[in-house]
């Protein structure tokens, strides 16, 4: 379904009606990862009375170390297909010139810088509050080795475009790209699409990059692979999470995480890593 009343699909506290102690944190999540946008998951987590405050205090003494190289771990250990590049000659046909594919690859790397630090950190987070007890035991196959790691420059994202502001046709097409490696929870709108909004054509041409992993499995495969690493180092980073007391009621905070990081995380950790490694510099 396309979410024409709001334009986050899930309750949310924009960054800029953040205030008090919301908007510090949020402050202190940008200054930490070196972004300029703060991801919907914690923006949704401060609806909820104490959560973003316990989430954010157990989450980022990972995030300032312990997560970055087995982050790096999973960027480059994913089993990507192979995909063909999309050449320069293609963007510049297409209309996308020099400016728009920094501004592009700007998105991009943002994503991938923020996705596959989620994706341990909210991995751990559930290891250590709330395991699944019916998932089967996992290993990271990238054992653990030294990775070094150069965070990519921070960069203004463009503005995140509401689904009910695009054109139908753009709506439709964002989500049906949201639905691309996805199994069973596809609501949730990958607000990278919604980055990349301001070009519509790199869009389409991202679609037919993706149509036939999709079609085949092979997507959904990468996702699968992605969210198994996701589970296997984040149960090994689970233990660096000091015990605090939850908020009350903390369900409602774990099943938010799980389904944040099972779905959206996970899919667009891999989806984000095809489509960079197929976006022409």
């Amino acid at each position: 379904m396309i979410h024409s009343s709001y334009s986050d699909p899930v309750p949310a506290i924009t960054e800029q009606g953040a205030t008090g102690v919301v908007a510090e944190i949020f402050a202190d999540i940008r200054g930490t990862l070196d972004v300029e946008v703060v991801n919907l998951i914690w923006r949704h987590l401060a609806t909820m009375p104490g959560a973003l405050e316990w989430v954010w205090g157990s989450l980022k003494p990972l995030y300032q170390g312990p997560a970055i190289g087995p982050a790096e771990q999973i960027r480059t250990s994913l089993p990507l297909p192979s995909v063909p590049a999309i050449s320069r000659d293609t963007l510049l046909a297409a209309g996308i010139g020099a400016s728009a594919l920094s501004e592009i690859r700007g998105v991009l790397d943002s994503y991938q810088h923020t996705n596959a630090l989620a994706l341990v950190c909210f991995s751990a987070f559930i290891a250590r509050y709330a395991p699944d007890r019916t998932a089967p035991e996992t290993t990271a196959s990238a054992g653990d080795r030294d990775v070094s790691y150069a965070r990519p420059d921070r960069v203004a994202l463009p503005r995140l475009i509401a689904i009910a502001e695009m054109p139908p046709a753009l709506a439709r097409l964002v989500q049906e790209l949201n639905g691309f490696g996805e199994d069973t929870d596809s609501d949730l709108v990958a607000s990278m699409y919604r980055h990349l909004a301001h070009w519509p054509v790199f869009l389409s041409l991202v679609r037919t990059l993706l149509v036939p992993l999709h079609q085949s499995g092979e997507l959904t495969s990468v996702v699968a692979a992605t969210r198994k690493i996701g589970e296997a180092l984040g149960a090994r980073m689970a233990r660096e999470i000091v015990t605090t007391e939850p908020p009350l009621p903390a369900e409602p905070i774990f099943q938010a995480v799980r389904r944040f990081v099972r779905h959206p995380i996970a899919r667009m950790t891999g989806v984000c890593a095809i489509i960079s490694r197929a976006t022409t510099d």
